[in-house]
């Protein structure tokens, strides 16, 4: 009995965490599309953002929230926030 609650808990916590990391993907995506507008990047890494952020916006509406987390994280990243 000890087991299938203990496995439960985990799963439901699996559930959830997946679903907090859904959440915060629309406001990434704000957040890139705000900086891009006054980056001073040059046009090679820009483009490099640009297409991070696409992917990444597929990645979520596929429901792959993890990678699409991951991505965003790379192009925050390069643009410095």
């Amino acid at each position: 009995m000890k087991k299938i609650i203990i496995s439960a808990f985990v799963l439901s916590a699996a559930l959830n965490a997946g679903t907090a990391l859904a959440g915060s993907c629309p406001m990434d995506l704000r957040q890139i599309d705000s900086a891009i507008e006054t980056s001073t990047l040059d046009i090679a890494t820009m483009d490099q953002v640009k297409a991070l952020r696409t992917q990444s916006e597929a990645l979520h509406k596929s429901g792959d929230h993890s990678a699409s987390v991951d991505t965003l994280r790379e192009a925050k990243d390069i643009l410095g926030i």
